[in-house]
């Protein structure tokens, strides 16, 4: 799995996925458990669904 998640993409998603995951434990739907997929995505700097649409948002290091 080649890195196409990066910058400012990847600090959204964590944050973001902690969030929903940390509302879901402490009360909220259930559903904010979908914050798992946006954490492991920013976490690991892979998307999937970028890699299908040809997204990438990593800085190429020369």
């Amino acid at each position: 799995m080649k890195a196409n998640v990066g910058g400012i993409d990847r600090t959204l998603r964590i944050v973001l996925g902690a969030g929903l995951i940390g509302w879901a434990a402490f009360g909220g739907p259930m559903w904010a458990y979908v914050g798992v997929v946006p954490l492991l995505t920013g976490v690991f700097s892979f998307c999937g669904l970028y890699s299908l649409l040809g997204i990438n948002t990593c800085p190429v290091r020369s």
